[in-house]
């Protein structure tokens, strides 16, 4: 049932819908064929071709029926394989029979691309560089020995960030699938890793979107002509509230507490109103209409795939950008920038010895990119074949670390403005860590700014185009990853998918809706995503570079680029980024994070179900090699021979037509 590409029968020849012959081989309906591809980079017949083109593979079968059929699935006189031609290429098209067939004119349904390659990479840039960037990397450089910091930062950026960045853009564009049904292709046995994926996306959405609803709670409580967090005279504030700001000799105590403080605490958060995590107390109403408008927002800007989430990124990655340029000034010109500018970049070469600020390094450059969370998988499938990926990852990774870096600045500049109000020293300002570094310390250093209603506005607007963006890709990493492995049921229903999807998002995070939902956030931040997702990771670069093989990955890197990768990048992938991963894992393993927020200390036990939460979605890989090993047929032998050799074919573009990699 195929036809070789040398074959001089002209198309012609063929009457619609009949079978033609050429050296004993048979293929249906040549000119639909001919005609599945304008551009040779995608699939997309027309309505009326698409009973046509189901008839070409779509590359899920590598091996022909042996019942006779007439490339339908019915029966008749003769059969239809024949000897294969000799021919000097690798590549067929083929069709089976029946249910087989069948399911092959399922997958073979269209598949978008990016409407521009702006759009890709934009997206990519707004997933990768996210409220972490902001928070995370300033306190974590200030805190490993400053300006010393970027050497090891560099270092594992290099031999283990970017790597696996553009390992998964790699995969993704190549095979054209999501995180679950990808691992046909590469190594069955290792499916679970993308059922893990899915499960690790889901308990991101349940947190990542509560802090973005914070953000928008302070955004409409910026529209205001005094900022609410600016004042001790409010309904929620204490004895402790201490204005230093105001015009009265006001000294700041041990005891004293900002207003910017309890405003959050006790009003956004109201933490107070809650004993810990055996008790959380009741859900806050308003931050409950706040996500609601956020999950909102999201579905209508995913619900139609990556047409419609390709054109929101114009905004909510470019917007930040504009504000960070905005707030970068405004902070170098308040006095006693110079001082936090000095305490962020001042090296303490020292620091450089100890294990943990390696540990620290290669963790931010990991969760900074991004890789094992199926996103990159899910954008470059919607790749043309032939776009440069390897050129997209280091324009987007470089991106993403001078976004963290000058991220610093605009932090410090205004701590250091903060250390001088104070009378204080920067490292006493710069405490606060996580969540409470924008909420509480930047909040109130805009308060007291010039114009700090329009600065409020744009900051929080800031913080949520940079949390927007990255929803989008988590929820489109399990989108891609679901519909493709079951396309018989969710290829036609995606809207219908995507709403159940925002909703059960929605309800797992009524836990940290809660008056004691911060703790809540907390535990999931530093268990619930972290040695999972390195776990996968790992896993995933095991699998690629000792199971698929680092000669048949590299090989199909040049069959798109044109060029294959060189040795440094082999070296990467098979030995050095498995190391780095496994050397982080272990370090987190080993001396797990004592975890405090506020003055609550987390009892022992939340470490053991903080574990059992991350291990909750790991733990779908090994049963998955349980599972794959009792249904496959055969002996042992037989068996993981079997379940470690790709099951499919996987398409690749020949010509005005797409063809199966054998």
């Amino acid at each position: 049932e195929t036809q070789p590409l040398t074959s001089k029968k002209d198309v012609s020849d063929c009457n619609e819908g009949e079978d033609c012959k050429e050296n004993g081989l048979r293929v249906r309906n040549p000119k639909s064929a001919l005609r599945l591809m304008e551009d040779g980079n995608r699939v997309h017949p027309s309505q009326e071709d698409k009973g046509e083109a189901a008839q070409i593979s779509n590359g899920y079968s590598g091996v022909q029926s042996s019942v006779p059929c007439n490339g339908m699935g019915e029966a008749e006189d003769a059969p239809c394989t024949a000897p294969a031609a000799t021919t000097t290429t690798t590549t067929t098209t083929s069709t089976t029979c029946g249910a087989e067939g069948q399911q092959q004119l399922m997958e073979l349904e269209d598949r978008e691309t990016w409407s521009k390659k702006i759009d890709f990479l934009l997206s990519v840039i707004g997933y990768a560089v996210d409220l972490g960037n902001v928070w995370r990397f300033p306190y974590i450089c200030y805190q490993n020995g400053g300006g010393a910091f970027l050497i090891p930062y560099t270092i594992m950026a290099i031999f283990g960030g970017i790597p696996l960045f553009y390992m998964e853009l790699a995969l993704g564009q190549y095979h054209r699938s999501g995180c679950i049904s990808i691992w046909r292709k590469i190594c069955p046995i290792f499916k679970g890793i993308g059922f893990a994926i899915c499960i690790i996306d889901l308990y991101v959405a349940s947190y990542y979107n509560t802090i973005m609803a914070w953000a928008f709670y302070y955004l409409i409580s910026s529209f205001t002509s005094e900022l609410p967090w600016t004042s001790c005279t409010n309904a929620w504030n204490t004895g402790n509230c201490t204005n230093y700001f105001s015009k009265d000799n006001i000294s700041w105590a041990p005891h004293s507490i900002s207003p910017a403080e309890e405003f959050y605490t006790r009003q956004v958060l109201q933490v107070h109103r809650s004993n810990g995590l055996d008790d959380l107390g009741g859900i806050s109403w308003q931050l409950t209409l706040c996500l609601l408008l956020i999950f909102t927002i999201v579905y209508f800007s995913i619900w139609k795939g990556v047409k419609t989430s390709g054109k929101v990124v114009w905004v909510t990655a470019t917007f930040p950008y504009v504000i960070l340029f905005i707030l970068l000034v405004r902070g170098a010109t308040l006095p006693g920038a110079w001082r936090g500018v000095l305490y962020y970049l001042k090296p303490d070469w020292q620091k450089l010895l100890a294990t943990e600020v390696w540990v620290d390094a290669a963790a931010q450059i990991f969760f900074s990119l991004g890789p094992g969370f199926g996103v990159l998988l899910a954008y470059a499938s919607y790749n043309k074949f032939h776009n440069n990926c390897y050129q997209d990852a280091l324009v987007t990774s470089t991106v993403n670390c001078l976004t963290s870096f000058v991220s610093g600045f605009v932090i410090f500049t205004v701590l250091g403005y903060m250390a001088e109000m104070r009378n204080e020293d920067v490292s006493e300002v710069a405490k606060d860590t996580g969540p409470s570094l924008l909420f509480i310390t930047y909040a109130e250093a805009i308060a007291n700014m010039p114009a700090s209603t329009f600065f409020a506005i744009i900051f929080f607007l800031m913080l949520l185009t940079l949390g927007l963006d990255s929803t989008f890709a988590g929820l489109e990493g399990v989108i891609t990853g679901v519909l493709d492995e079951f396309p018989h049921v969710w290829s036609k229903r995606r809207e219908l998918f995507v709403l159940g999807l925002t909703i059960v998002c929605f309800l797992g995070s009524l836990a940290t809706l809660t008056f004691g939902g911060a703790y809540v956030v907390k535990l999931f931040e530093e268990y619930a995503t972290g040695p999972a997702v390195l776990t996968v990771v790992f896993l995933e670069a095991v699998a690629v570079a000792w199971f698929y093989g680092i000669t048949q990955f590299c090989s199909d890197v040049k069959e798109m680029l044109g060029f294959a990768p060189g040795w440094y990048w082999r070296l990467c992938w098979v030995a050095i980024s498995p190391i780095f991963l496994l050397f982080v894992t272990c370090s987190f393993l080993s001396n797990p994070p004592e975890l405090r927020l506020f003055d609550y200390n987390y009892p022992y036990w939340t470490t053991v179900v903080g574990y059992c939460i991350g291990t909750s979605s790991v733990i779908c890989i090994p049963i998955y090699m349980v599972y794959r090993l009792i249904v496959t047929p055969g002996t042992l032998k037989e068996r993981i021979l079997k379940s470690i050799t790709p099951e499919t074919a996987t398409e690749i573009p020949f010509g005005d037509i797409r063809m199966n990699a054998v």
